[in-house]
């Protein structure tokens, strides 16, 4: 069987805290998670997606999961 590559989902938290003008300390307030956790999503640097991380981080951005994730195709597109 072979490698299919499928694409990546990338998190863009650090550029909506940037254009936003809110730190990490902040948002871990507003959303009541853990600062680890946060920088962890801004680096794009977990195992799994949660859905209630998500909803959470949406909330408290005043954001659409649309402005939160972005998905980028395969260079080389599997036929």
């Amino acid at each position: 069987m072979e490698d299919i590559e499928y694409g990546t989902i990338r998190i863009k938290l650090a550029e909506i805290l940037q254009k936003q003008n809110i730190s990490i300390n902040k948002l871990a307030f507003r959303a009541e998670m853990q600062r680890f956790q946060i920088r962890n999503y801004c680096r794009n640097n977990m195992q799994r997606l949660d859905t209630a991380i998500l909803a959470r981080l949406c909330y408290a951005l005043g954001c659409d999961l649309f402005d939160l994730i972005e998905y980028i195709p395969p260079k080389n597109k599997h036929k």
